[in-house]
């Protein structure tokens, strides 16, 4: 079974819901300093940051990500690569993308140590669950929410495995340090000098129980996803950088949304979200990525059937109906009533 999964509150389990959080440097948002910057493979910077009194930082669990306020309109969700345990800093680990959206590129450029940015509070999606056996399957900077989970998998003392998969050596960051700790859990597959890395081959065989976890390129995800498709009782959690393929099937159509809270009652249009109506009433709604793929839109449904259109919630929590992502899910019938 797979689960969808992003780049969000956390505990053991992956039906907790994220914490949404205001756009732009709201009231739950707070400051943070670089303390500490290195590069760590070729384009990937870490920054190490603390509050500017050094203060104790919210608690974070293995998966979690933070969003990084990097202007008003200029949001991006990183995960969280250091220790839970360390509560005055958090530790992020960054790609410059070429082309990207511009928030790799503005890290690299500008957060240099002594820079202060905003980032809201760990969310998380990507919890480690309770398993018989864990595997971890990333690509390239995708390793970053697999540090944090190795070490949980490793300290949970069930049997675990890391497969990392890059495009040479030094593009892998993280690599020697994961070999050095863990020689026996940790393989290396470098598609330069091995060509592209087999997931039928890797997990062939894997025992009930057993939960995989995935962060990486689509094609990846996709391929691991077909791998364990036909193992009994094995499940697989993804983390996306990029929102799935749309369904081309679907319809959108238009329907009414009432806001509980508010007491607002908003049309939505067949080529508007449920977020952009809400904006447009001048109302406050949590948003970041607006691709359904970090979470912060997430928002509790009181009535109403969902047309899930998600990378988040997992088939559980969208057969709950308990909550929707207002960015890109829309309502099957006429009408939702949302707790905003």
């Amino acid at each position: 079974m797979s689960h969808p999964s992003t780049p969000q509150s956390p505990t053991s389990s992956p039906s907790t819901p994220g914490t949404p959080a205001p756009t732009g440097p709201g009231t739950d948002s707070l400051e943070v300093v670089v303390i500490e910057r290195r590069t760590v493979a070729h384009d990937v910077v870490e920054l190490t940051l603390a509050r500017p009194d050094r203060s104790v930082l919210p608690p974070w669990a293995p998966g979690a990500h933070l969003d990084l306020v990097l202007a008003e309109d200029l949001v991006r969700q990183y995960s969280l690569c250091g220790t839970p345990e360390e509560r005055s800093t958090f530790m992020i680990a960054v790609r410059r993308e070429a082309p990207g959206r511009g928030g790799s590129a503005r890290v690299h450029d500008d957060l240099r140590v002594g820079a202060r940015v905003r980032v809201r509070p760990p969310r998380n999606h990507f919890p480690l669950v309770r398993a018989a056996g864990y595997v971890l399957v990333a690509g390239g900077i995708g390793i970053t929410p697999m540090l944090a989970l190795a070490r949980a998998a490793a300290a949970s003392g069930r049997s675990w495995q890391l497969h990392y998969c890059g495009r040479g050596a030094d593009r892998m960051p993280y690599a020697g340090d994961l070999v050095a700790a863990w020689p026996g859990q940790i393989t290396l597959h470098d598609s330069v000098t091995e060509g592209r890395w087999d997931p039928r081959t890797a997990l062939s065989g894997l025992e009930r129980g057993t939960a995989v976890y995935c962060c990486g390129p689509t094609g990846l995800l996709s391929a691991v996803e077909e791998a364990v498709a036909p193992l009994p009782a094995v499940d697989v959690f993804t983390e996306r950088f990029v929102p799935p393929a749309p369904d081309t099937a679907a319809t959108a159509r238009p329907f009414e949304v009432h806001l509980a809270t508010s007491g607002r009652t908003l049309s939505v249009p067949t080529d508007r979200s449920i977020l952009d109506v809400v904006e447009e009433a001048d109302l406050l709604a949590a948003s970041s990525c607006r691709e359904g793929i970090c979470g912060t839109c997430e928002v509790e449904v009181v009535s109403g059937e969902i047309e899930h259109r998600d990378a988040v919630l997992t088939p559980e929590e969208r057969a709950e109906g308990e909550t929707m992502m207002i960015c890109v899910s829309r309502a099957c019938g006429p009408r939702l009533v949302l707790d905003l």
